[in-house]
């Protein structure tokens, strides 16, 4: 994840950051606001920044009719008005589904459904774009250290190997701990986790391994 951003229920707000958002290449997951309420605002606002009519989609249409039957009027039915040329994005927790406009994808609020949703999505236009490089990632817990106490270490890591990725992670517990790791390549990962645990060492630091993950 490159980014994100968390917008309160306005609607000249939400318009205004996906004209920004459109304006990009990035691929933008949108969660929240897409229900019939007066305060969801997203459907309008989508439709807003990207020069549209709001539209009733045929296919939400018949996805809420075949959830709700007759109770999908007068009101569950409004959760089908979507940006004109709108696609569906399929809802397998209650069938009332989301929708995408280019790379923008909207989903409801909810974890349960925008998880499976986001998957769907993931699977369906980017599997492409997956493992495009082999990731290596390894962490050790390290205990009685502070981070300001580590940043040299850290630094000389990333300095010695500047195409990894570093992440400390203090730990709230009853013993001061962090979860220090690397991920990248895998030979440089393992090498710099090698030369970590010696320093760790040195210093008189207690660790812990975790993980070694591909």
């Amino acid at each position: 994840m490159a980014w994100a951003e968390y917008l309160g229920d306005d609607r000249a707000q939400i318009a205004a950051t996906l004209r920004r958002s459109m304006q990009s290449q990035d691929i933008v997951f949108c969660f929240g606001g897409i229900g019939a309420t007066p305060d969801d605002q997203t459907r309008q606002a989508a439709a807003e920044a990207a020069g549209l009519n709001i539209a009733r989609h045929p296919g939400a249409v018949a996805e809420i009719e075949a959830r709700f039957g007759a109770e999908a009027y007068p009101k569950r039915v409004l959760m089908a008005d979507f940006p004109e040329n709108a696609a569906l994005i399929p809802n397998p927790v209650n069938r009332v589904p989301g929708f995408a406009l280019g790379s923008h994808y909207f989903m409801p609020g909810f974890p349960e459904m925008a998880w499976p949703m986001s998957a769907w999505i993931l699977d369906t236009y980017y599997s492409a774009l997956f493992h495009q490089h082999a990731q290596h990632e390894v962490s050790i817990l390290v205990f009685d250290a502070g981070e300001s106490q580590l940043l040299d270490l850290m630094q000389h890591i990333l300095t010695q190997h500047p195409s990894l990725k570093l992440f400390s992670l203090p730990r709230l517990d009853t013993r001061r701990t962090i979860e220090l790791g690397v991920k990248g390549n895998a030979e440089q990962a393992q090498a710099a986790m090698e030369y970590l645990q010696q320093a760790l060492d040195s210093a008189g630091f207690p660790w812990q391994a975790i993980s070694a993950e591909k």
